[in-house]
């Protein structure tokens, strides 16, 4: 009894140690990356160009004028926010409203000097944007406009519509440009693919990648404890069973 006991200890012991291996190796590598990486490299930081302030001598229109042009083309119900960009080294105004309180957001632009409201950003802008906005001096390599995306793109959880402008450059960046923010919204280089590859493993969320509460990661938790425990248990009764043989040969 004691003996089959053992057995099933250390059968259930090997294949939790089989299946958890490979995520437990995962998680080593990842975490090794995680660790020896500059995150500042990792989000491009070091690739953003210095963008000069705004001079305090500047001449700014009421933003109430901009708000009543607003009203005369859409609903109008709530303001969320005003603030104060550069598009291109023009002071540009951005009002996030909408019409009902939780919902429907819009953004619109108007030139901050004028007060009058102008249109998204164009492609010929967008690229301008992002080649300003990256500090390595470098070619275009591609330019795509996004819609919509999957839970995968590296662009994920991000604001729509947008021009993913890709540099000839050995970091493969790529400069994502929200056309109605009129803002450089993320940078995404080699290394960053790396990471959320990793990252992706790390967390056992193969949808998203960010959800660190999913239940396939719980299960592997739950499991790894029971690893262990079944170690402990294996320990427990092997050193037992030696006792037992050691006293039996004396």
């Amino acid at each position: 009894m004691k003996k089959s006991f053992h057995f099933r200890i250390r059968k259930i012991h090997r294949y939790l140690g089989l299946v958890l291996g490979i995520q437990f190796l995962f998680w080593t590598i990842g975490g090794l990356y995680f660790s020896w990486s500059d995150m500042d490299e990792v989000h491009g930081d070091h690739q953003k160009a210095h963008i000069h302030p705004l001079t305090a001598n500047i001449s700014l229109a009421n933003p109430q004028t901009v708000i009543q042009q607003i009203k005369q083309k859409d609903s109008v119900n709530f303001i969320f926010d005003i603030k104060l960009i550069q598009i291109l080294g023009k002071a540009t105004y951005q009002i996030t409203y909408s019409q009902e309180h939780d919902r429907g957001k819009k953004i619109q632009l108007a030139d901050a000097a004028t007060g009058k409201i102008r249109p998204a950003l164009s492609k010929e802008e967008a690229i301008e944007v992002a080649k300003r906005g990256f500090s390595e001096e470098s070619i275009i390599k591609n330019v795509e406009y996004l819609t919509s995306i999957n839970g995968h793109h590296e662009y994920r959880e991000q604001a729509l519509p947008a021009y993913a402008v890709t540099f000839e450059h050995p970091s493969k960046t790529t400069v994502y440009v929200a056309t109605e923010l009129g803002t450089i919204q993320k940078f995404r280089n080699e290394k960053w693919r790396i990471f959320d590859f990793l990252w992706m493993l790390h967390t056992m969320d193969f949808e998203r990648r960010d959800n660190i509460s999913n239940y396939l990661l719980r299960a592997f938790s739950i499991f790894g404890l029971l690893t262990i425990l079944s170690g402990f248990i294996l320990f427990w009764v092997s050193a037992k069973a030696v006792s037992k043989r050691g006293k039996i040969t004396g």
